[in-house]
């Protein structure tokens, strides 16, 4: 059993600390890792390469903007993918949300805005 977080920016750390104390709190193994999948693609890869072999994974993705983490990781896994959007206001919410809303076909992606529901919602779909 297994967390692995892909934030798109170093600027995410604090929104991911948000899921990573509840995770902790539900003593579940976590990573965490910087790679932009606009800038980085290679990296992200070498994430998703590096954990395929992993039985009980979920990866949760955080990036803003024009998410294209979330699908990246959705569409080149196996693995359950939840996106956890950060957002600073109200407006940065809707944009946040709506990108990672948005994934074309065969890049299922599990929207959670709420970090503490994140990762009840990883504790649930573990079974835990």
């Amino acid at each position: 059993m297994k967390v692995v977080i892909i934030m798109g920016s170093s600027s995410d750390e604090n929104h991911a600390s948000k899921i990573t104390k509840h995770l902790d709190e539900f003593k579940i193994p976590w990573s965490q890792h910087v790679a932009s999948a606009h800038k980085q693609p290679l990296k992200v890869l070498e994430i998703l390469n590096n954990n395929q072999n992993e039985e009980k994974l979920i990866y949760i993705t955080i990036a803003g903007r024009s998410n294209a983490l979330s699908g990246f990781v959705a569409a080149n896994s196996n693995h359950p993918t939840l996106g956890c959007p950060p957002f600073s206001d109200k407006a940065d919410m809707l944009v946040n949300i709506h990108s990672t809303l948005q994934m074309p076909s065969n890049t299922p992606v599990m929207t959670v805005i709420d970090p503490q529901n994140c990762a009840l919602a990883v504790k649930r779909i573990f079974g835990e």
